[in-house]
């Protein structure tokens, strides 16, 4: 294979693993503030906040990712993070 092939493979793998590493830290942030709401008495699903950031997100994309493959994005996220901390 070229060198060019195998570096974008390189910086495929790379972005992959920062993904990978952003998700852990949102779990690890949205695990902090459901702690803070079952301490206030708040319920941990907020529709409207999910709604407010799913217009956010394909407001502020910039890049080759359509508004539906960012609506697509934010329920794999949303339902990933649900599972993932039990709710």
């Amino acid at each position: 294979m070229s060198g060019r092939f195998e570096e974008l493979r390189a910086e495929i793998t790379a972005n992959d693993e920062a993904i990978v590493a952003a998700v852990n830290r949102r779990l690890e942030l949205v695990a902090d503030l459901w702690q803070l709401k079952v301490e206030l008495g708040l319920e941990t699903a907020d529709p409207d906040r999910e709604r407010r950031l799913r217009e956010h997100l394909a407001a502020t994309s910039n890049g080759r990712l359509s508004a539906e493959g960012v609506d697509r994005l934010v329920t794999v996220l949303l339902d990933l993070t649900k599972r993932e901390l039990g709710s």
